[in-house]
């Protein structure tokens, strides 16, 4: 799939965390400054033809949905970056991230936990 541009992760934010609905809603639920109504038309349509959502007409009237959850789409974004950033490794990021001091040896070791939980599992 296209990467989005920030407009349409923007965009695609709203429409995940309200779910299948018409433009004017998703408009609505926009923080302010809310971009034209035609503007963000032109990105849900972006969006549906980039294979982000479908539209299934109603009356007179393009209802929209995601094709794709926003986990789904963090995971396959994430992967990106890794791959092309980090050598495809998820240890190179997370030493990058501890020597800019941006992740702390607590939350290291949450993640040790985790892991760990995981294997058990």
């Amino acid at each position: 799939m296209e990467k989005l541009t920030p407009q349409e992760e923007e965009a695609m934010r709203i429409v995940w965390s309200t779910g299948e609905e018409v433009i004017k809603t998703y408009l609505e639920r926009y923080p302010e400054p809310k971009p034209p109504y035609t503007t963000l038309a032109s990105i849900i349509k972006n969006l549906q033809r980039k294979g982000y959502l479908d539209a299934r007409l109603v009356g007179n009237t393009y209802v929209y949905k995601p094709r794709i959850s926003e986990e789904e789409y963090t995971s396959r974004h994430l992967s990106g970056i890794v791959s092309t950033y980090f050598d495809d490794s998820y240890q190179n990021l997370v030493t990058f991230f501890a020597k800019k001091q941006k992740i702390s040896t607590d939350d290291l070791k949450a993640i040790i936990r985790l892991i760990e939980n995981d294997k058990s599992n």
